[in-house]
């Protein structure tokens, strides 16, 4: 078993450095306990993605002929490693080990699987809460999940929410900015109602005569995920020091998309928000005295 986990340790660690150099960074700060169950459960989210939308460590989404099979499979294979039986995959071998490890609560797992089912159906939101409410189920969950491996109580409601909050702001940040990628992907998950109120018409969102309007959504986009950030950053002091430094690093990273993307205006587009090398760093060390002073 010992020889068994440190192979699939091994694997995440892999899978986190080609999926998210961010989230590596991030995780580098963790202790090495805590690092490991990151790094576990984050493989097991990649691996879910990459299987539901037909990508390998993230990249360009393709279009999938068999959403509802893929969607099975995920399920199927998330339950197998749930009731402790090895499932052939070792991202979803890696999520049995944290879920029993942590005592993750499966109502998050299962909660996320829940935001890719959403995909699998095609849906789109029609209001600002539809929106809100797939982001808890895509990237909130995970945040409550990441709370616990980090030691949160799983009774703490409070901090859970707020751990909720941040997931929504990084996904958030990521509608911001992918927003083209999305559309050429056939997906739009810019709420119907915003679409009315920037009198875009659905479905063109993308065309260059509707942009200035379009950076005006790039913006609430990017203030929302301001005020869900803030309200991480907050829950992020009842964790222990390396816990609460590494979220607050890449809090400051992924917020850092969502405010290039509003600074870019109508040129967010043009080619992809990135966080340089340089400023992930400042933002580690910015993040230690944040977190020295929470």
């Amino acid at each position: 078993m010992t020889e068994n986990r440190t192979a699939l340790v091994a694997h995440a660690r892999e899978s986190i450095g080609r999926g998210s150099t961010s989230f590596a960074l991030a995780s580098q700060l963790f202790d090495r306990q805590t690092r490991e169950w990151a790094w576990l459960l984050y493989c097991w989210c990649r691996r879910c993605d990459d299987i539901a939308d037909g990508q390998d460590h993230g990249g360009t989404m393709s279009a999938v002929d068999d959403p509802a099979e893929r969607l099975a499979r995920i399920a199927d294979l998330t339950t197998l490693a749930l009731e402790g039986k090895e499932t052939g995959d070792p991202a979803f071998d890696a999520l049995g080990v944290v879920a029993r490890e942590c005592a993750i609560p499966h109502t998050y797992i299962y909660d996320l699987i829940e935001g890719f089912a959403l995909d699998a159906s095609g849906w789109h939101p029609r209001t600002e809460q539809d929106l809100l409410k797939y982001c808890y189920h895509v990237a909130g969950a995970v945040g409550c999940m990441m709370a616990i491996v980090m030691g949160a109580d799983p009774d703490d409601a409070d901090t859970l929410e707020r751990a909720a909050d941040l997931g929504k702001a990084f996904q958030l940040a990521n509608i911001a900015r992918d927003i083209s990628e999305d559309d050429a992907a056939g997906r739009c998950y810019i709420p119907d109602e915003w679409l009315a109120e920037a009198d875009i018409p659905p479905g063109e969102q993308m065309r260059p005569f509707y942009r200035s309007r379009l950076a005006d959504i790039g913006w609430w986009l990017a203030d929302m995920a301001q005020d869900f950030e803030a309200s991480g950053r907050i829950g992020a002091r009842k964790l222990p020091f390396r816990a609460r430094w590494a979220v607050l690093a890449a809090a400051g990273i992924y917020g850092d998309i969502a405010r290039e993307v509003a600074a870019r205006g109508q040129a967010a587009w043009d080619r992809r928000v990135i966080v340089s090398k340089a400023a992930k760093a400042r933002w580690i060390l910015k993040a230690f005295f944040q977190a020295v002073g929470a």
